[in-house]
């Protein structure tokens, strides 16, 4: 929450020249949240001023200035790479570099994840594909294994009937994901610590593949052999679409979002008619621990499919919320001290950027973080 001391802190260091006027800008931005005790509107029509002593706030034309509307409207959701700018190369972090504050930070920091995957063939035989050269890895019956350049495993059958179905796995660690195309032209992204179990060739009546963790699916279109997502005792039925199913067991429920086209959605375990469930574009089904399947039909599907695209995103999450994504993608885990902080944040932050400036970003909203290692420490005044 972008308290008034937090509002102070950063004017004081826009008059010292630490940060610029534009600099200024975003960080308010990032910082507002539903819950603010400064609004934007409040900050468009410059009576945030009154907040401050008379002798701390001098008239800014810029908030009342065209710049400003524009600059304020463009913001709103900047990612962290303009803030993770701005944290190593400001004068403020140039002193803490020489006070050695700035070795401290890196000492115990984490880079970003990337693509990082382990394939298990049919046989048990393990690949591990981020160190695996491009090109032809293996050959599961017809069907032939190939490394893309982009990194991508794709499975490129021959045309030959199929003979023994085999069955593959792609497993993600903390701090991976990949992206795989499968026999029949399927495109899935596989999210940290995730894995998914399908054939090398589609044969039958039906595509069927077995998730845990999160992905984001592209299904290739074949009316007369639906796609199956399987996960915990939820299946996903679909005949060509564009959907994201989270399913993460420190979750509260096995999400399914769709995007595009159609899918039903049917608890496995249950004979009641509503927990089965077909769900239209930007609409959301959640599988709850009573087992009883819930419909939001408003969604934020760019919050959900953010991850995909290299950001985290959030629209007033909670910090439990948001730091699960972090001890995800980080590999990291997380000990809150005390009471877990309660306030809800809006924004959006890229996933390629160190873990101290996605810390020393979060931290401006009063929650305090500390890297220790492998994890975080997590504590509210």
């Amino acid at each position: 929450m972008a308290t008034k001391e937090t509002i102070q802190s950063l004017y004081s260091r826009y008059l010292k020249d630490d940060i610029s006027k534009e600099e200024l800008a975003h960080f308010l931005q990032i910082l507002h949240t539903p819950e603010d005790e400064l609004t934007i509107s409040s900050l468009m029509d410059g009576t945030w001023q009154e907040m401050f002593e008379p002798q701390q706030a001098p008239v800014i034309p810029m908030y009342k200035s065209t710049w400003f509307r524009m600059a304020a409207a463009a913001s709103i959701l900047l990612l962290l790479s303009v803030g993770g700018y701005f944290i190593l190369s400001n004068p403020a972090s140039k002193r803490m570099a020489e006070t050695g504050e700035q070795h401290q930070l890196h000492k115990n920091d984490a880079a970003p994840g990337g693509n990082k995957a382990i394939l298990t063939l049919a046989n048990g035989t393990q690949i591990v594909l981020d160190s695996a050269a491009n090109g032809a890895l293996t050959q599961q019956g017809n069907t032939k294994v190939i490394k893309l350049d982009n990194g991508q495993l794709a499975y490129n059958p021959s045309g030959q009937k199929p003979g023994e179905v085999l069955y593959n796995t792609i497993s993600t660690p903390k701090g991976g994901q990949y992206q795989i195309v499968l026999a029949d032209g399927s495109k899935v992204w596989l999210n940290a610590a995730s894995s998914l179990r399908f054939p090398a060739a589609f044969s039958g009546k039906e595509r069927a593949v077995q998730l845990t963790g999160e992905a984001y699916f592209e299904v290739a279109k074949n009316a007369a052999m639906p796609f199956h997502v399987n996960v915990n005792n939820i299946q996903v039925e679909v005949l060509g679409t564009h959907f994201n199913v989270n399913a993460y067991e420190d979750e509260s429920s096995v999400a399914t979002t769709l995007l595009e086209g159609a899918v039903r959605v049917k608890n496995e375990l249950s004979a009641n008619p509503n927990n089965n469930v077909v769900l239209k574009p930007g609409e959301q089904a959640g599988l709850a621990k009573d087992g009883n399947l819930k419909i939001n039909r408003a969604v934020n599907v760019a919050e959900v499919v953010a991850w995909k695209d290299g950001n985290f995103e959030f629209n007033n999450a909670s910090v439990t919320d948001i730091m699960r994504q972090v001890s995800r993608w980080y590999d990291v885990e997380l000990d809150y001290r005390g009471r877990k902080p309660a306030r809800k944040l809006t924004g959006k932050i890229s996933r390629n950027v160190n873990l101290s400036q996605l810390i020393s970003m979060l931290e401006y909203t009063g929650v305090n973080m500390k890297i220790e290692n492998k994890k975080i420490i997590i504590w509210e005044n």
